[in-house]
């Protein structure tokens, strides 16, 4: 989410970060910009300072109270005492104007790498994967796993767009300490195939026959 009044830089950040593969949003109402915020509960934040009705900082700050959702302080003032500020307000970063799009583009990738790496979340297509929980989800949907079904869904996740035997999988199941047999696989698969479909992805796994199964 782009948190910016200045409409001529809020359309070349949306269009940079549209182009690199991100789906960025711009925040229009400034005069309830916490509850917009929180609302459409964005990935990360790029928060300009001098905004309407209440200056960056002070939002961040608010903010920090509900969420814990990245920002990263975007600003044309360039002095320590605001990157300070920011940052004891709970910034995850600070990138002041005019700034090189490839490098904000590369502080938006290492930061939010950073929250991913620390919550143990990797994604698969447009769905997000809390390997820790065991949770699935996708828009408003949320799906949980089961241990097994987690296990299973991590494997074939990590060797997708090849085939993996089912030997592999229980050789995976035994390794995590989990004993299933040959039957109990196959009900675990279809479990996983369920769930997956229950958040739009109905035909991911693939059974090939006397091979194995492909994650696509």
């Amino acid at each position: 989410m782009i948190v910016e009044d200045d409409v001529t830089t809020c359309r070349e950040l949306k269009e940079l970060l549209d182009n690199s593969g991100y789906m960025a949003i711009i925040l229009e109402d400034f005069e309830n910009a916490l509850e917009e915020i929180l609302k459409n509960n964005p990935d990360l934040i790029l928060l300009d300072i001098n905004i309407p009705y209440i200056n960056g900082q002070l939002l961040l700050k608010n903010l920090r109270a509900n969420s814990n959702i990245p920002v990263i302080m975007v600003t044309s003032k360039n002095s320590e005492s605001d990157e300070v500020l920011a940052i004891s307000y709970g910034a995850d970063d600070y990138i002041t104007k005019p700034y090189n799009p490839n490098i904000l583009l590369l502080r938006i990738g290492a930061v939010l790498k950073r929250v991913d790496v620390n919550t143990n979340i990797i994604y698969y297509k447009d769905l997000k994967i809390n390997l820790q929980k065991g949770i699935l989800n996708k828009d408003d949907k949320e799906v949980i796993l089961t241990k097994n079904e987690m296990i299973i869904f991590s494997y074939l996740l990590n060797n997708q767009n090849r085939i993996v035997t089912r030997d592999e999988l229980m050789t995976d199941l035994w390794n995590n300490e989990e004993y299933i047999n040959d039957n109990a696989l196959t009900v675990n698969i279809s479990r996983l195939r369920a769930k997956l479909k229950d958040v739009g992805y109905p035909d991911c796994i693939v059974t090939r026959k006397k091979e194995g199964y492909i994650l696509s």
